[in-house]
């Protein structure tokens, strides 16, 4: 829902920094509220790559998509978002 806090957990493959975040509908673009490495300690999802977590705040309805890039990877993720 829109203005409600999401975490979106990220498991990714590649090398290099991790760097997010999401244009909405209007093109506006947010940065997540926070990022969070998670050690392989911490995660029980045995796949490949690093594990981060994050939280998104969207300010607005509608279809959000996530990117999500490091130096050798990219993914993202569409979202439709309530009022």
């Amino acid at each position: 829902m829109a203005g409600k806090e999401l975490k979106v957990a990220w498991r990714m493959t590649g090398s290099g920094d991790f760097a997010i975040s999401a244009t909405g509908p209007d093109g506006k673009v947010v940065q997540p509220a926070w990022v969070e490495p998670h050690g392989y300690q911490g995660s029980n999802w045995n796949r490949p790559g690093d594990e981060w977590g994050t939280g998104w705040v969207f300010p607005t309805a509608g279809c959000w998509t996530i990117n999500a890039t490091r130096t050798s990877g990219t993914g993202s993720l569409v979202l439709r978002v309530a009022e």
